[in-house]
């Protein structure tokens, strides 16, 4: 047994770092959480793709634009994700180390910088849809939403960009190849750079929104109790079932989907902010909290697919649509 295991480690190469204590254990470990993320960010995004395909109740919210192009950019991390893992196994990628860490790490920085993007904009949609019901359809148009996600994919190219120039690292830091840990440095002020244009701006948006968001729809539900309390007929009842309420539970599923986002991207943007500041450089929470993050991915498959009702019938149906071909 022990052979087989020291046979398999020749042909892995584990993150900088890792190598000083249980070499063997820790590289098959890594290779294991790798390949597996991949796997999973790959098939949950493909079904959110074919979902979304096969479910028209799914295109009557606004939001499914920025749903459909987030599951987009996760996949494209899944695909992306395969690069660390050939590395991983010793596959050749034929491209020198220095460009490939490069482009990887602007990849999947842009790509996640859409899926930010996508959820403060999510957030200012649904912040229209309750403070403004009546203007929103006008507000609100399909053309407007693809211009904005064009604007999003073209800001996120952009704001990335002067890593390719010299100015620090972009952001990815599970360092799979050695020239990414030895060579590319992170910069403080390039750091500051990107919490300015990009994170800060899209929490304090989500923050702001989301508040309002909760405090009309408990105000809206105050109302309705009081009006049921006054007079208790099959009208007020009627008109509390209405109004507001789907818009709240659609607001919830997306919370709680821009939750989950920060939840696992805080450790991460944290250890970007300490390692800019040369204050922590830690290989190993490095390794943890860049996949921890890039975890993210596959995560929004399956809170979406737990919390919509919608959703679950579309897959309901693609599954039985695949099992009666088969």
């Amino acid at each position: 047994m022990s052979s087989s295991v020291v046979n398999i480690s020749e042909h892995l190469s584990c993150p900088l770092g890792f190598g000083h204590y249980n070499a063997v254990d820790i590289c098959i470990l890594e290779t294991v959480v790798i390949v597996l993320l991949t796997f999973l960010i790959i098939a949950g995004n493909l079904t959110v793709i074919f979902v979304f395909h096969c479910a028209p109740l799914l295109h009557h919210y606004t939001t499914s634009y920025f749903i459909q192009t987030m599951a987009y950019a996760d996949l494209f991390v899944g695909v992306s994700c395969l690069v660390p893992t050939l590395s991983l196994l010793h596959y050749s990628t034929g491209v020198h180390e220095s460009l490939t860490c490069q482009v990887f790490g602007y990849i999947i920085s842009v790509l996640k910088s859409v899926s930010m993007a996508c959820l403060a904009c999510i957030s200012v949609d649904r912040y229209l849809a309750i403070t403004k019901p009546l203007s929103y359809n006008q507000l609100v148009t399909p053309c407007r939403l693809r211009i904005c996600i064009i604007l999003i994919w073209i800001y996120s190219c952009l704001i990335f960009l002067p890593s390719f120039f010299g100015w620090g690292k972009p952001g990815y830091h599970g360092d799979i190849f050695e020239w990414c840990a030895t060579s590319w440095l992170t910069n403080a002020y390039f750091t500051g750079f990107i919490v300015c244009l990009l994170y800060a701006p899209a929490a304090f948006v989500i923050c702001f929104t989301y508040f309002h968001i909760f405090k009309i729809c408990r105000q809206h539900t105050k109302e309705i109790n009081d009006r049921r309390a006054r007079f208790p007929s099959h009208e007020v009842d009627a008109a509390g079932e209405t109004g507001h309420s789907p818009d709240r539970r659609y607001a919830m599923v997306l919370f709680r989907i821009t939750s989950v986002f920060y939840v696992l991207w805080l450790p991460y943007i944290i250890y970007f902010l300490l390692e800019s500041s040369r204050v922590l450089e830690n290989p190993a929470l490095s390794f943890l909290t860049t996949w921890l993050a890039i975890s993210n991915s596959f995560c929004n498959c399956v809170i979406y697919s737990l919390s919509n009702s919608v959703f679950r019938l579309g897959l309901r149906r693609l599954s039985e649509t695949i099992c009666s071909s088969c």
